[in-house]
Order: C-alpha cells, then structure tokens, then sequence
C-alpha cells in the first residue's frame, strides 16, 4: 500500500492506494497557521484500521516552502559570493547580509585568485554577532571547480549551523541563478526541517517504518531524507501533484490542459502527448529566478472559495480567499455558493448559501438565480482566459516537454482535464462556454495526492571532462577521478548513467522505475595556437518523470473499492 498526501490552501487530501486502485480517499481542513496539525491529522485517518506491515510507501507534496517565501516568513540568512574579475556579484544581490569576497575561478575551473580566510572569518564573526544560522556560499564557476566554496565551508563550519554551497545545489552553469537558487534553500531550510521532523515522529508513533518521499517541482520524488539537504526542490510541489495526477488520463498523440480548481487557487498546466511542459531554465518565485527545475504552471487566484463582492456594481471575483463558502460555515460569498445555488446542491446549507448571493444579488439588481449564474459563469471565463494566455505565453518561446525540446512545435489544445473538489461541475460548464472538450478525470477529489502517490523518484547528474587537465567530474555528487587524452565522448556518458543510477537509488528509487535519458550531450575541442590540446565533453542525464511502473494499475481503477472518499 501506498500513502499519498497533498497540502492545498484550502483541503489537505490524503488517500490510500494497493495495487488494485484507490482504497480511501480523505481531505482534512488546512489550518494555514498550524499546517504540520493539518498534516499529521491527515495522516492518522488515512492510518486508522490499517496494518502499519502493509504500507510501504508514504510521499507527500506541499505548499509550505512556497508559502513561506511567497508570505515573507523566512529568516535572515548569510550569503557569501565571489566571482573575481569580470563581473560585480552586487548585481545579484539577494538579502541584507550578502557579502562579496574575493577569489576567483576561471571557467576551465583553474584558480586565478585564492580565498583570503581572514576575509571569510571576519565574516563569519558579524554573522555569528547578528544571530544569522544559516548561510549560502556561491562562486561563479564552482560547478567547474568547488574547491573555493569549500574553502569558504570549512572556515565559517563552526560559526553557523548550515551551509549550503552553490555547486551541491545546482551543477549548472548561470551565477545569477545559482546565487538565488541557493539563497533560497537556506531560506526555506528551518521550515522544511521542522516539517521532516513533525512527520517523522508522527508516523515513527504510529509504527509506520516506511520509506518516506516528497514531491519535487519537477513531479518527480526524492527521499524525504535527503530533501534536508536540497529543501529548495519541494518548492511548488503542490502544482507539479495535479499533473501527475492527470498524466495517466490524458490521451496520447494530444495536447491537453490540465486545471487544478482549489478552493484557494487554480493550478493550469499543459501535457504533450502525456508529457508534461517543462519551465527549463527553473522556477521564478517571490522575485528570484532560480535553477529549481520544475514542470510548467501557471497558479491564479481565483478559486471555488475566492471572495465575491462588486465595485460599481460590477463582480469582483477574487484574488482573496477569507474564508470557506458560506454553504459550509464561511461569513462571505464565493463562487461554490453560486455552484450550490445553480445546481441546488442539498448535502450543506443551502439557506446561507442563499443568503451570500442575495446580498450580491441587491448589489447588482439582479435575482438570486441569474447572480449565481453571473458569478458561475465570470468564475469560469476569468480561468478560460488565464489557461488560453498561458497558451499563448507558451507558443512564445521554444517549448520544452520533461523529456526533450519540441523544435518548432505549437501548441494547440483540444482537450481540458479538471480536477478538484468542484471538477465535474466546471468541467461540464467549461465546455458549454468554450472550443474545449473537457471533462472530470476519475478521482478528481483526491486526484493530486494520487499524483503524488505515484510520482517515480527522478534527478539529474551533470558531468564535466577536461582531457587537458586529466579531470572527470560531478561536483554536485562530490566526484571526481583523473584521466588521459584518451577519454571518450562515450565514456563520459557510460560514467554519467552510473552516477545517476547511484543517486537516483540512494533518493529513493526503484530499480524498475530507472528510465534514464540523456538532456545535454556535447564535446568541443580545446585549441592552443593551431594545435587540439584536448577535449571539453559535457553530459547531463536525468532519470524520466513518470509514474511508478508496479502501480500502473491504481490509474485505471480509481473508484474506491473499500471504505470510499469522505471528508474529515
């Protein structure tokens, strides 16, 4: 059995799959001020009356690193950059304490200009004096060389609690990225660790001695284990748990947009031939662009609980979420309360529900009836219009899919799959105001979590060889070994599988579920005068997002087979 658990804005939905389907399908209230309750609640219903022996594997998804960083609840943190001549690190500058050193690296990975370790001490004295813990530490081209940043580790090591260096977060070579991406996983490192540990204990108490993982924003998982070191990865995991949880209903050979419709927020993405766009250069949030990779998404503030109000006596939908809809307890009208109206909707209070969008009703000099069917129909064109943008924003560039760039393709979906709480609902009203053929996939509740459930373990090793200085390595997996002139284009790639084979174990991941590619693959030769000197051989690989291969199964059978979906 396998436990999948998703953390939304609104609902926390936890279900409990076995080889034949989905067995129990929960969603828990999100408490945004106690999200680790939230979660271990979820858990302990998924839990009750089940033999701890039979579940095998628990993967979770969250919001709660994006949120912090979104909300601006993160704590100061050092950062530490040097990139010599050439270029002014202050450019990049991320947070107050950012403090550009020198020493440098050119970009064979030769040193042009060592680290001055008083410089680095005084450092790690004003740090240590402002109460500053956490601290990232970057050089330009340390993915070529990371000898200076672990210099600089060394050094500040008992100065503060955690350092994160740029060439362990990310091997690719873009120094404004890389300073963000790792500025950011020290941000977010206290959260995600207090989040590790609350899970951890709680399902330590309640025997669970399982294999842990967490959704990534590129819809793959890692072990929850190693996520300590690279809590950046689960950022914007939630949107990647409604893609994976609709890959399996997609058809083939087609493009199709896929909507998550929250209470909070809607989640849009697109999948071509079941292979989901792919943003490639990394996430952009909360102002800085990183190295993160992640699927293609576009979240908006409109969702079944957002605000409904007027101005001028024109609607106003969102992008604010007060509270639930007034049908389930909440104090202001939102487009669920509309939905109840329009469908007459028994199971909640319908009178409240009524009563939300009578007010709106006297607002805008229509019946109760035809405002519902405004605020419905609003809800509805203002996603449309959000999903076609995004088309068009995607059409704009070159498009990527996770496994390869599509030259020259555009994009031009025919198809929506919706998921959500509301899903068959919108779907069939979607498609009556639209060119869309859309439609609820199975599941649609707890569609996310399911995606989470079934994500593969997925990441990616980079390579380099210089075979005029008779070096092999992969700083981000701590490698390196000497070689001759002699070294090949295909030894580089056979040495790249191996490493990624090793770490994709060591995160987590099955050996059945080991689909490797290669994404990069190039060699130039190196010339001095009118002489070769050697070779510059590139290799990046990746094991392919996708779903686990001995669940495949649970996608066709979604309809519970035991206790059902109910809500806590």
């Amino acid at each position: 059995m396998i436990i999948g658990l998703d953390v939304g804005g609104t609902h926390t939905d936890v279900v409990l799959l076995d080889k034949q389907g989905l067995i129990r399908g929960i969603k828990v209230h999100t408490d945004a001020s106690d999200l680790f309750s939230t979660v271990l609640l979820g858990l302990e219903k998924i839990t009750q009356n089940v033999d701890p022996d039979l579940i095998k594997r628990v993967v979770l998804s969250t919001t709660l690193t994006t949120n912090s960083i979104v909300q601006g609840k993160t704590p100061e943190v050092g950062m530490i950059v040097s990139s010599g001549p050439g270029i002014d690190p202050d450019l990049y500058k991320t947070n107050p304490h950012y403090f550009t050193v020198s020493g440098s690296i050119d970009h064979q990975g030769r040193t042009i200009e060592p680290i001055d370790h008083n410089e680095i001490r005084e450092i790690g004295k004003q740090l240590k004096a402002d109460g500053i813990k956490l601290a990232g530490v970057v050089g330009k081209f340390s993915a070529r060389n990371p000898s200076h940043e672990m210099e600089i580790n060394q050094i500040l090591a008992d100065d503060l609690d955690h350092i994160f260096l740029g060439h362990r977060v990310s091997g690719n070579l873009n120094f404004p990225r890389r300073i963000a991406t790792t500025f950011l996983n020290a941000s977010v490192y206290p959260t995600h660790k207090n989040f590790f540990q609350a899970v951890k204990q709680s399902l330590d108490k309640k025997g669970l001695k399982v294999p842990i993982h967490i959704l990534k924003a590129d819809g793959g998982t890692m072990s929850f284990a190693s996520s300590i070191d690279f809590p950046g990865q689960t950022i914007l995991s939630g949107p990647a748990a409604s893609v994976m949880g609709a890959i399996a209903f997609a058809p083939p050979d087609e493009d199709v947009i896929v909507m998550d419709i929250g209470g909070t927020t809607t989640d849009i993405a697109v999948l071509i031939n079941q292979a989901p766009l792919l943003d490639p250069l990394g996430i952009e949030l909360g102002g800085y662009k990183t190295l993160i990779r992640s699927l293609k998404t576009r979240s908006i503030a409109i969702g079944g609980d957002s605000r409904v109000q007027t101005s001028n006596g024109d609607l106003k939908i969102g992008p604010e979420r007060l509270d639930f809809a007034m049908a389930y307890g909440g104090k202001s009208p939102t487009p669920t309360d509309a939905l109840v109206v329009i469908e007459n909707i028994q199971n909640c209070d319908m009178n409240r529900a009524r009563a939300g969008i009578e007010s709106i009703a006297m607002e805008t000099g229509t019946s109760i009836e035809e405002t519902a069917l405004n605020i419905f129909d609003q809800t509805c064109q203002n996603i449309l219009s959000e999903a076609r943008n995004m088309i068009t924003e995607v059409n704009s560039k070159p498009v990527y899919t996770v496994h390869e760039l599509q030259e020259g393709y555009r994009v031009n979906p025919k198809k929506i799959l919706v998921l959500g709480g509301p899903a068959p609902y919108f779907a069939r009203y979607l498609e009556k105001i639209s060119e869309f053929d859309v439609r609820a996939i199975p599941g649609w509740k707890v569609a996310n979590a399911i995606g989470a459930a079934l994500a593969r373990t997925t990441c990616e090793v980079t390579l380099f060889a210089d075979t005029s200085r008779g070096i092999l390595m992969a700083p981000e997996e701590k490698f390196e070994e000497s070689i001759t002139k002699e070294f090949l284009r295909e030894d580089a790639v056979n040495k790249a599988y191996d490493l990624l084979k090793q770490k994709a174990i060591e995160k987590g991941a099955s050996t059945e579920d080991l689909e490797m590619e290669l994404l990069e693959d190039l060699q130039f030769n190196m010339v001095r005068g009118f002489s070769t000197i050697g070779k510059n051989i590139r290799i990046k690989a990746q094991v392919k997002p996708g779903l686990i291969h001995r669940y495949e199964s649970v996608a066709q059978n979604m309809s519970p087979h035991s206790s059902g979906s109910d809500e806590g």
